[in-house]
């Protein structure tokens, strides 16, 4: 039985706002000239392109803290819990996991989760005690921060079941598209890979345009220079082309001047785009409302046409993925080991507050369901965190259920 989170019957969406509420207490080339992005259909990405679905219950991760290789699988002797065994904590429904990032709810209610440093997708049930199934494994290079750093779904998913993963290769950061059991085929490539700085999140918009937000690649410059394609948001057909409408003709540049888009979140009812960038030494994290054209500072001495909307509290630092639901955006906090609530309006961010302090550790991830659940991961195994043996984790926190205590 899951824990109650509301006090009286809503409907889902209101019922998100419900839950924290009662949670909370309240590279490049040279100026001037365009980016180069270099559409390559014929990647092969896919180093498992006929999974089993369903199948086994996974491996599990080693339960020290330490990251795996590239690539790595654990070994045969890992722990495991027993498949079907009830979880401790009903919001949990995927454990011992390595390093979830990505994270994507399906139609049908479940959703698909991939592992950073692995590459691995697994399918994962929104009912505690059920095996994660691997359904697709990408090949990526894992060091440093980059590896497989994001998911989205096509809007129609249900005609054509495309699913869009943004990633890192040993030579760039790169979007490719494919559907479960396929070869993937890179739509955007060229994107600046350093061995810090390449965190970055996809997410389609309410005008059905993909947005990719890219980290500055540990170099600071290329997030301002017009020619890189580092630190900006960029915006394309399902593609990868530029759309005619984005502030320079023939460009996919929508908005730079990022050192990092950790999370990047739209609401499809009031268009709203927002990108979340952690913070570093003297930098805040920014909670920025994405404009068209804006450049938002970065470098630190950089010119911001626009600040940022809101900035994250000292208790809720280390920004990562972000939701939109019920009026409100919900930020998952590594640092700050909590989700920051604050309230929005169509153009405006309020003051935040912190739910889940220290309850799961260090989060990565955050994703709004259609019923209204909230979908997190945990990032306890990125060599920062104190992982249990049920690290890491995936939580769903159900708005549907009022027969058990509220989460604090």
């Amino acid at each position: 039985m899951l824990p109650t989170l509301l006090t009286r019957p809503a409907t889902a969406a209101l019922a998100v706002a419900a839950v924290l509420a009662v949670t909370t207490g309240c590279n490049g080339g040279a100026a001037g000239s365009e980016p180069t992005w270099v559409p390559q259909p014929n990647y092969q990405g896919n180093i498992d392109p006929k999974p089993r679905l369903p199948g086994p219950q996974l491996p599990a991760p080693s339960d020290s803290g330490s990251s795996p290789a590239p690539g790595a699988t654990p070994g045969p002797g890992a722990s495991q819990p027993s498949p079907g065994a009830p979880a401790t904590d009903p919001t949990v429904v995927a454990t011992r996991l390595n390093q979830p990032t990505g994270l994507v709810v399906l139609p049908d209610g479940t959703a698909l989760v991939g592992e950073r440093t692995t590459g691995r997708i697994l399918r994962v049930q929104p009912e505690p005690g059920r095996p994660a199934v691997l359904v697709q494994r990408l090949a990526v290079d894992g060091s440093g921060d980059g590896g497989l750093l994001d998911l989205a779904i096509s809007p129609t998913f249900d005609q054509d079941g495309l699913v869009y993963a943004y990633l890192s290769t040993a030579t760039d950061n790169r979007v490719v598209h494919f559907s479960l059991g396929s070869q993937p085929s890179a739509i955007l490539t060229g994107i600046p890979r350093g061995r810090t700085g390449n965190a970055g999140r996809l997410a389609f918009d309410a005008t059905g345009a993909l947005l990719t937000g890219t980290g500055d690649a540990g170099r600071p410059a290329l997030a301002a220079s017009p020619s890189s394609l580092a630190g900006k948001i960029l915006r394309t057909s399902d593609i990868g082309r530029p759309l005619p409408d984005n502030p320079q003709p023939g460009s996919v540049v929508f908005a730079r001047g990022l050192r990092s888009v950790d999370g990047l979140c739209v609401d499809s009812r009031t268009g709203l785009r927002i990108a979340i960038s952690a913070g570093t030494a003297g930098v805040p994290d920014e909670v920025n409302v994405l404009r068209p054209g804006a450049d938002y500072g970065w470098p630190a001495d950089g010119p911001a046409s626009v600040p940022p909307a809101r900035t994250l509290p000292a208790a809720s630092t280390g920004g990562g993925g972000c939701a939109l639901a019920a009026n409100q955006l919900f930020v998952a906090t590594s640092t700050g080991r909590s989700l920051a609530v604050g309230a929005v309006t169509r153009n405006a961010v309020g003051t935040f507050n912190s739910s889940l302090q220290n309850k799961y550790g260090r989060l990565a991830t955050v994703v709004a369901g259609t019923d209204g659940a909230l979908w997190l991961t945990t990032r306890n195994r990125d060599g920062r965190g104190t992982p249990i043996a049920d690290d890491d984790r995936v939580i769903r926190i159900s708005p549907s259920d009022s027969t058990a205590s509220p989460v604090t």
